[in-house]
């Protein structure tokens, strides 16, 4: 009894950490400088990150103690949007790896809505936020003294209603121990994993009929319609945009309504931007029972599939805003990661974080250059979305691919298996560059740690290349400056409009600059 009845005290306790963190950071909004405003020296505080942290943490708690927010049979249906006959029937295989999350199973963001869906579509969260820029917008200003009111109220509210849909959707969204997920369109309770997408039984429907009756739709407004779960009949046309934002796919669609099997399909190639994926490591070799490694190889997302932007038919600027909505995703899919690296738990929050903040870079850098290991030409940023050097200087990115090239050339040479990369990646973040940690003796434990698997793997699996693990950690001060050049190309991208960006995206850039 006692136990029990300290379960609901703990939930209480873990939900005002995240209010006060929620209250805290309203509350600097009106005072704290602007993120590129550098004339003053003051400490910085990197809210939407602690936030993320506290409702990750608030998250695995909630499971681990098998707390049911939620029942199968509370789901509400929709009736007023009801799927067609032939749609009636939830289709449970194959399972969808960010529709259920196995808590007896390692952690694996393997999918861009896994477990951070509030984060994970570029293109419907907050788009009146001051940090989303529109085409032509050019070099984005600070506002005047006459506005700054108006100014911070408006990024109260905004920044009000983004912390809530946090608290709402990355909670009660995971399907875990009767946790529910969210229909990636609507907002409604997903049903399953309907042509690529957690999504409803309505959106499904809609979806389906659409691409079967090749109707095409036109919206009264300028296609920025808000779709929720109340307004998602209001505009057909944004509803249907949205489920192509969100991932739904066309060829998911049995056009031939024959009942029994699902079709077999493939991502449809978006011209110019996709390739085949060739093998992007050595072969991999076993890891010797070294545990830490064997970890890391457990948790590594899958990567992700980038999300054609239909916005635009300038194919440059399509690029670039496919693929700041991609590194957008992975930002989010790279933060989980890191907390299920061996030892990184153990860490506290404030060092967590400045490990993430100075750091973050180098994994995502390293993630894309582990990709390209098998190609002479081309960057590969997402199985498909590969860019070539004319496509990067068309896209404004020449000095970019110069740098990952470089470095993807580096790394050819020494030719990585797949071990070896994931432990370069914990190591990269491990290493940087931190300041004002709390506990440099537990970060050097930690790093400790992942240096001794290296050496402990390349002894056991390259026993004739003495300097083997020497050469992969000197490759790390060129994947530094590589990262620093990657920071000073998506800030010249945000200060001359090019490109919408997250607010967790800038604010992680801040952190570099």
């Amino acid at each position: 009894m006692h136990e029990a009845s300290n379960k609901p005290a703990a939930i209480i306790m873990a939900l005002i950490s995240v209010v006060s963190s929620v209250c805290h950071y309203l509350s600097t909004l009106a005072t704290k400088p602007g993120h590129w405003d550098k004339t003053t020296e003051s400490t910085t505080i990197f809210p939407l990150l602690e936030t993320f942290f506290l409702i990750m943490d608030l998250k695995d708690f909630c499971l681990n103690e098998n707390f049911h927010f939620l029942s199968q049979h509370n789901l509400p249906h929709d009736t007023d949007d009801a799927p067609s006959p032939d749609d009636t029937c939830i289709k449970t295989d194959p399972p969808s790896p960010t529709f259920a999350l196995d808590t007896n199973t390692p952690f694996s963001p393997s999918s861009d809505s896994s477990g951070y869906s509030v984060f994970s579509q570029g293109h419907s969260l907050d788009p009146e936020s001051p940090s989303s820029v529109s085409s032509g917008s050019g070099v984005s200003a600070a506002p005047d003294s006459s506005s700054a009111s108006h100014f911070r109220s408006e990024r109260s509210l905004t920044h009000s209603a983004h912390i809530d849909s946090i608290l709402k959707c990355d909670y009660l969204s995971s399907l875990g121990s009767g946790l529910k997920r969210l229909c990636l369109v609507c907002g409604d309770f997903a049903s399953g994993y309907h042509y690529g997408v957690a999504s409803c039984e309505a959106c499904k429907a809609f979806f389906k009929r659409t691409i079967q009756g090749n109707i095409e739709y036109s919206c009264p407004v300028v296609n920025e319609c808000e779709i929720t779960k109340r307004r998602r009949k209001s505009c057909q046309a944004c509803r249907f945009q949205k489920c192509l934002r969100a991932g739904m796919m066309k060829e998911g669609v049995r056009m031939d309504r024959v009942r029994g099997g699902r079709q077999k399909y493939k991502r449809k190639a978006d011209s110019g931007l996709t390739l085949y994926m060739k093998a992007p490591y050595a072969q991999p070799l076993k890891s010797n029972g070294n545990k830490v490694i064997s970890q890391l190889l457990l948790t590594e997302p899958a990567p992700l599939c980038a999300t054609p932007d239909n916005s635009t038919n300038d194919n440059d600027r399509k690029a670039l805003l496919t693929l700041c909505d991609l590194l957008n995703r992975e930002l989010l899919v790279m933060i989980g990661w890191a907390k299920h690296i061996p030892g990184f738990s153990t860490l506290s929050l404030v060092d967590q974080m400045a490990l993430l903040q100075s750091g973050w870079m180098e994994t995502l850098v390293l993630s894309v250059v582990s990709r390209s290991l098998g190609y002479s030409q081309e960057l590969v940023f997402a199985e498909n979305l590969l860019l070539d050097q004319s496509q990067c200087r068309a896209a404004g990115l020449s000095d970019l691919y110069t740098a990952l090239r470089q470095l993807t050339t580096k790394y050819q040479q020494i030719n990585p298996s797949q071990e070896e990369v994931v432990t370069l990646k914990a190591m990269a973040l491990a290493n940087s560059d931190a300041e004002n940690l709390e506990s440099t003796e537990a970060v050097q434990r930690f790093q400790d740690g992942l240096h001794e698997a290296l050496q402990e793997y390349e002894s056991s699996q390259y026993p004739a290349e003495l300097h083997r693990a020497g050469k992969l950690l000197m490759t790390l001060p060129l994947l530094r400056q590589t990262a620093n050049r990657a920071v000073d190309t998506f800030c010249r991208l945000h200060l001359e409009g090019r490109v919408p960006m997250q607010k967790l995206f800038l604010e992680m850039l801040d952190a570099k600059i």
